[in-house]
């Protein structure tokens, strides 16, 4: 689990409501059916009109990779390619067809194949650089469409405020009911620019750092089938790989306390 985002998701929220407990309020005042009807709906309804429908079923889909750690240790996959790697050059590409099936990585496993196959080496490199883009556009895609919402939710919030507004306007003849009025008319503000700024934008943002993250991770599939097509030694494609493996890995590397790659 990404434990920042939970605690993100969770604080946001619990600070604006403690605030209104501590300024001597309650949670019924900010809690109003009509602001949401019109701020939810209508942010929805913009965000519906705003972005393609299989966009925004994937930026659905996504909601839960926000909540999810992206596993950045490549050091595994390192070692599966180096693995395969040893066997190409000891015995052939077509050898690495026996392989295939213990192979872990989906894109790793996909790849290679083309490698087995005879295909050219600029082919290989141009469909697996197309499966990259592809897959980080989609998520991508995803996270601006959050980010996309939560620029429209603020606006949706004034116009809430706005026809609450109008409606007090309505009840000038009976002060007593003004102030609860006005009160109620801001709600819609809160929970425009709270829903903006707590989750909408931050989620858009997590979620397009993540796709960048698993981008990093296909590289390094890239670069090792590249490696493996061209017979690289196995490790010479090792020192190459391992530039990708975090700081904080390879720390753990050189004190004893991690995995080698």
């Amino acid at each position: 689990m990404d434990i920042a985002s939970i605690v993100g998701a969770i604080l946001g929220v619990a600070a604006v409501v403690g605030g209104q407990v501590l300024e001597g309020g309650h949670i019924g005042q900010i809690v109003q059916g009509t602001a949401a009807l019109i701020v939810f709906g209508g942010t929805f309804g913009a965000m519906f009109l705003s972005f393609p429908v299989q966009d925004i079923k994937n930026a659905f889909r996504a909601v839960p990779s926000v909540f999810t750690k992206v596993d950045m240790d490549v050091r595994p996959t390192i070692d599966e390619m180096i693995r395969i790697a040893t066997i190409a050059r000891k015995e052939g590409v077509l050898a690495v067809e026996g392989q295939r099936e213990s192979i872990q990585n989906p894109l790793f496993k996909k790849s290679i194949k083309y490698v087995i196959d005879g295909f050219e080496p600029n082919t290989v490199k141009e469909i697996i650089d197309n499966e990259i883009y592809l897959a980080f556009e989609e998520e991508e895609n995803a996270g601006k469409v959050w980010e996309g919402t939560g620029g429209y939710s603020p606006t949706i919030g004034i116009i809430g405020a706005v026809l609450g507004l109008i409606h007090v306007m309505s009840m000038l003849n009976d002060p007593s009911k003004i102030g609860e009025g006005i009160a109620v008319a801001f709600v819609a503000t809160v929970y425009g620019v709270g829903a903006a700024n707590l989750w909408l934008i931050p989620m858009g943002t997590k979620l397009k750092r993540k796709a960048a993250q698993r981008m990093v991770t296909k590289e390094v599939v890239k670069l090792g089938v590249i490696g493996i097509q061209e017979g690289l030694n196995p490790h010479f494609l090792q020192e190459k790989l391992e530039v990708f493996v975090e700081e904080s890995l390879r720390r753990g590397d050189e004190g004893g306390g991690g995995k080698k790659a």
